[in-house]
């Protein structure tokens, strides 16, 4: 058995995934803040979800932890993960001896990524040595992975997708990277609440509904998002030529909502250009299914990767 972890700001989800791909456990935990308490909630969470399994350590053959920041998936440390409190952290190193099993680290977008590709897969029916998609994650930031017949390409410095910080409109609102008008600056989460600035739990879906009843403030913010999105879509296809784009993250529990307003935003940026409609971009975007473990599932497959059948984790993922 194979576990995932996906270790966010607020919880941790593992997973286990049996031999023949499919996930027959599932738990999620607070998550700690700071080095030593990412530690103990990776462990608790891998005891946790194997018990939930019906099984001990033993039967565990590896462990794959996705986890923000900046990651070397040579060694397993992991650095400027700021929500998680952890500037400097050799993951695998302090996590693999507490669990007798062999550890890979790996940044939480490339992880979702790789778990979307399996996901999508398995659901179409794709041979999965075969294929490209981008997973583009819309959360408090944005973020892409992209994978490539079953691999995420990472690119010459380990950048590859980070379209977060690529500059659409110079005259549009300031980024925190200190650009205007970026990717993130339009479409991001932190960066939609902080322009809305009223108190709300969710701030993204008080700007949706108060853009439904006519406050023209949030039409604007809403208009953003599409933009941004689809800007990213964009950036994605013209420069990777990947498939499809698989949107996830926190944005996503918008529904068709957002999936709406992204569609229509590229068909209108496309009706005066013949090669950008040959594209078909709207038919390229696609929602990952709400609750889907994606960043756990891709976890625990590059987990697996020191397998020697790793084509089957994966293809069975």
């Amino acid at each position: 058995m194979k576990v995932g972890l996906d270790v966010g700001g607020t919880k941790a989800e593992a997973v286990v995934v049996n031999g023949d791909g499919g996930i027959i456990a599932r738990v999620r935990l607070a998550t700690g803040w700071g080095g030593e308490e990412i530690v103990r909630t990776v462990v608790a969470a891998v005891h946790a979800v194997a018990a939930d399994a019906g099984a001990g350590l033993d039967a565990i053959s590896s462990v794959g932890i996705g986890i923000p920041g900046q990651v070397d998936p040579g060694t397993g440390r992991v650095s400027h993960a700021v929500n998680l409190g952890v500037d400097e952290l050799d993951l695998a190193a302090e996590v693999a001896p507490a669990l007798g099993v062999t550890v890979r680290v790996e940044n939480d977008v490339k992880a979702a990524a790789v778990g979307a590709y399996a996901l999508r897969g398995t659901a179409h029916g794709l041979d999965l040595r075969h294929g490209s998609m981008a997973y583009l994650n819309l959360g408090t930031g944005v973020a892409a992975g992209i994978v490539v017949d079953g691999e995420v390409w990472r690119g010459a410095h380990g950048t590859a997708g980070e379209v977060g910080h690529v500059s659409v409109d110079p005259a549009g609102p300031l980024c925190r990277c200190g650009q205007h008008g970026c990717v993130e600056a339009l479409a991001g989460g932190g960066a939609v609440a902080q322009r809305w600035g009223r108190p709300g739990r969710f701030p993204v879906l008080d700007v949706f509904d108060a853009a439904d009843a006519g406050d023209e403030t949030a039409r604007e913010l809403r208009a953003g998002i599409a933009r941004g999105v689809a800007a990213a879509v964009r950036i994605l296809v013209l420069t990777a030529d990947v498939d499809v784009v698989v949107l996830g993250g926190g944005l996503t529990a918008l529904g068709d909502r957002l999936l709406a307003d992204v569609t229509a935003e590229l068909v209108a940026s496309a009706e005066a250009s013949p090669f950008m409609r040959s594209l078909r971009l709207e038919e390229r975007v696609e929602l990952l299914p709400p609750g889907s473990p994606a960043a756990a599932l891709g976890a625990a497959i590059i987990g697996a990767a020191h397998d020697p059948r790793p084509e089957e984790a994966l293809t069975h993922g």
